[in-house]
């Protein structure tokens, strides 16, 4: 629910990008667009994963997974440690964070 702003979209993702590097992840894509950008990556078992950027500064991470056979899952038995919007609309970012929603440049 952080705003991340334009000016430090491609930070926020260039700290994901060596992070997954690191953890073995193939990049497979990037998008540099300034106003949505997004970066897709392969995991060392097979998920393809997306981070992009969307209205607002809101960031989305997307997993797919490689062919499974169905199976039977529980219904999550924990509560949620933040409000949970499961079914109902995502609402837009809403938290200011020094950092990552400055409007300046990064240093």
């Amino acid at each position: 629910m952080t705003i991340i702003s334009e000016q430090r979209r491609g930070g926020f993702l260039g700290v994901v990008e060596r992070s997954w590097r690191k953890s073995g992840y193939e990049i497979t894509s990037v998008n540099s667009s300034p106003r949505f950008p997004a970066i897709y990556a392969k995991s060392p078992d097979g998920f393809g994963i997306r981070l992009s950027i969307g209205g607002q500064g809101q960031a989305f991470f997307e997993v797919a997974t490689p062919c499974v056979d169905k199976s039977t899952v529980a219904d999550p038995t924990a509560e949620t440690d933040g409000p949970n919007y499961a079914g109902g609309p995502i609402p837009r970012p809403d938290v200011h964070d020094d950092f990552w929603s400055a409007t300046s440049p990064l240093p």
